[in-house]
């Protein structure tokens, strides 16, 4: 059983986790150009898979657990090395890790306890995660290119704070809802 065409977006997948190393590396060692350019290959490769899963119809069971996965653990380790770096709040850091359980949590509960988790992110969690690496790019260039307004950069740090509690307590609150719903059936 050899690779498939249909494989290429998981393959992707894949490599934007292995990616994650390199990245954090450069940014352990403040080569922060060098991993700007890396997070944005990882977002170009985020985008091509997913293109190519929906244009060729090459999605899999797999490929849509790998590519969130991918893409969290790229952002959260992100985070908790801005904030081991001391650029990022650590209550910020703390914030988006802990949504980020709690979501896996429920999802690994729901899947499990519940019924087969399929499951489309809502709208205020798309707008968090875009949110999140915005803040990511931001400071990275704040960081490794040209100072950027403190004031922009705040409001940025408390837009994402604000998205992640949001977003946390809508999960919480809607998929407890479908819980109870499911269990009363």
């Amino acid at each position: 059983m050899g690779l498939q065409a249909r494989d290429i977006p998981n393959i992707i997948s894949i490599a934007r986790v292995i990616l994650v190393f390199p990245v954090i590396w450069l940014l352990l060692h403040q080569d922060y150009r060098s991993a700007m350019a890396l997070f944005f290959v990882a977002g170009i490769s985020d985008a091509l898979d997913g293109f190519l899963a929906r244009q060729f119809r090459w999605q899999s069971r797999l490929g849509g657990i790998l590519d969130p996965l991918a893409d969290k653990f790229l952002l959260v380790s992100v985070y908790f090395c801005l904030g081991w770096l001391q650029v990022l709040p650590l209550w910020l850091v703390s914030l988006v890790i802990l949504r980020d359980v709690v979501i896996v949590s429920g999802a690994l509960a729901w899947h499990f306890r519940v019924e087969k988790l399929d499951a489309e992110p809502s709208l205020v969690s798309k707008a968090n995660t875009g949110l999140q690496i915005m803040l990511v790019l931001l400071v990275v260039y704040n960081l490794g290119f040209t100072p950027v307004s403190e004031t922009f950069l705040s409001g940025m740090i408390w837009a994402v704070a604000f998205t992640t509690l949001w977003s946390g307590v809508d999960y919480v609150v809607s998929w407890g809802r479908k819980a109870g719903q499911q269990m009363r059936r």
